[in-house]
């Protein structure tokens, strides 16, 4: 499973900013990471003419006290004993998605770290909008929340993006070295409809498709070394069509402290699509980390990036 060597990690100089660190730091340990970048974006000033004229080194002021700032909680919850690790910090002023997209792309980011905060008042938008234009994987902590990897959730539908999620969680928990962590690999199935034509009741053929999930169960996890991980696999039956619903509670349910699902990568359009379940599970105002998972390939270019925005 290939490494997490370049991180990004999007900081907007608040209370989320030293969990975000502290994440940042043990996804540097626990997957061999060789770049940080702590980037935060400034509001554009659009200022007048005149008051640039009479002001010229405002935006230069500025930049150079929030990286001051910056550097101080960096130093304050990373941690530096892996002394090959270089720390880069980055504050340019822009829109903030971007400006995130532009150093992902020019840096060829492996994975980016962002904060969720308030959903309702429009904290998930850049989540949301990054999640479907970046080409690299993403791991996004609640406020208030920390990155541990005690209980892993590991929703699949036995796909190739699946088989990604489960090598990385499985990877993940390897190096933890954690004895007590555990791995729940849950699978949520339907009936479908028109059942009834075959005669069975909604209830045998709910059966059915449990049965069958069970079996795909046994031979996709053959292809994933799982030895020296303690896993339990879940099955869950979808009544309502809300299989995101159904991801959430499980992970409520067996106190979840991260949900690692597979993305989908880039298709031969232009555009980049995470897969449904991915970007709904992004837009849940949920208090449990989320690592999404899409291996590193084809890294869109700057111009590109922005054409999709």
């Amino acid at each position: 499973m290939y490494k997490y060597s370049k991180i990004l990690v999007g900081l907007d100089n608040t209370e989320v900013d030293k969990n975000l660190i502290k994440a940042a730091s043990d996804v540097c340990k626990l997957s061999g990471s060789k770049v940080v970048y702590f980037v935060n974006v400034l509001r554009e000033m659009n200022l007048p003419e005149q008051v640039k004229k009479e002001f010229p080194d405002l935006l230069d002021r500025a930049i150079s006290e929030r990286q001051k700032e910056l550097q101080t909680t960096i130093d304050k919850y990373f941690d530096y004993s892996n002394a090959e690790i270089i720390v880069n910090v980055i504050v340019d002023e822009g829109q903030v998605t971007k400006t995130l997209l532009k150093y992902a792309g020019n840096e060829k980011i492996d994975l980016i770290v962002l904060g969720r905060k308030n959903e309702s008042k429009g904290g998930g938008v850049v989540i949301s909008r990054i999640a479907r234009r970046i080409a690299c994987s993403l791991l996004i902590i609640p406020k208030g929340s920390d990155f541990k990897i005690g209980n892993v959730l590991v929703p699949t539908d036995f796909s190739d993006y699946s088989k990604k999620a489960l090598e990385k969680a499985t990877t993940l928990i390897k190096k933890s070295k954690n004895e007590s962590a555990k791995m729940f690999i849950q699978n949520v199935y339907q009936v479908p409809v028109g059942y009834h034509y075959t005669g069975k009741s909604f209830k045998e053929f709910s059966e059915i498709m449990k049965q069958h999930a069970k079996s795909d169960y046994e031979k996709f996890t053959k292809t994933v070394d799982l030895k020296g991980v303690n896993t339990e696999q879940t099955y869950t039956l979808d009544k309502d069509d809300d299989i995101i619903t159904d991801i959430y509670k499980t992970g409520k349910k067996i106190n979840a402290d991260l949900i690692v699902i597979g993305a989908k990568g880039r298709t031969a359009a232009a555009s980049l699509f995470i897969g449904s379940k991915a970007e709904k599970l992004i837009q849940v105002d949920s208090d449990i980390p989320l690592l999404v998972v899409r291996p590193k390939g084809k890294i869109a270019g700057f111009m590109e990036m922005i054409r999709e925005i």
